[in-house]
């Protein structure tokens, strides 16, 4: 089993679709991951996803409605086998909590998996509109659909 983590800022916008995206696509090919998500502000701990990102999701057949943020812990590095970011933001700080290389080898930026090596960030929605919010589903499930892609054919992680 592959268990799969998605981090942002906010825990409410990026993250959880991504989430939700790739959840939905794990369970139409019946593969054995397990994809959860978390941010790294406290402000928005325990909230719901942002409205704007249900809707999102929504309109793509995908539900977040039941999403609770939660914080990044140092414990998830012995949990989850890749931790993927939305931003350089994101990535210091989960390289920061990270205890030794191990740790270090387990983090990338999501949208590496179609571009390898260019770090590209997946831009926070929150303060733009539905503009934005297409955006960044658009990005994230051309990203989902490569990890499908990678697990299918047992090349990820």
């Amino acid at each position: 089993m592959v268990k799969v983590l998605m981090v942002c800022l906010g825990n409410i916008c990026r993250s959880p679709l991504a989430e939700g995206i790739l959840r939905e696509k794990i369970k139409k090919n019946n593969l054995d991951v397990i994809v959860e998500s978390c941010g790294f502000e406290k402000f928005h701990e325990g909230d719901k996803a942002d409205r704007r990102a249900i809707d999102i999701a929504r309109l793509n057949t995908v539900d977040i409605s039941n999403h609770r943020a939660r914080l990044f812990k140092p414990s998830f590095f012995d949990y989850y086998d890749k931790i993927l970011v939305m931003d350089e933001n994101n990535y210091r700080m989960v390289m920061a909590k990270a205890r030794n290389e191990e740790d270090k080898i387990k983090v990338d930026y999501i949208m590496n998996l179609n571009n390898p090596g260019l770090n590209r960030p997946v831009p926070d929605p929150y303060y733009g509109g539905r503009a934005q919010f297409e955006l960044t589903f658009k990005m994230l499930d051309s990203a989902t659909d490569k990890i499908v892609e990678l697990l299918k054919t047992n090349q990820w992680p």
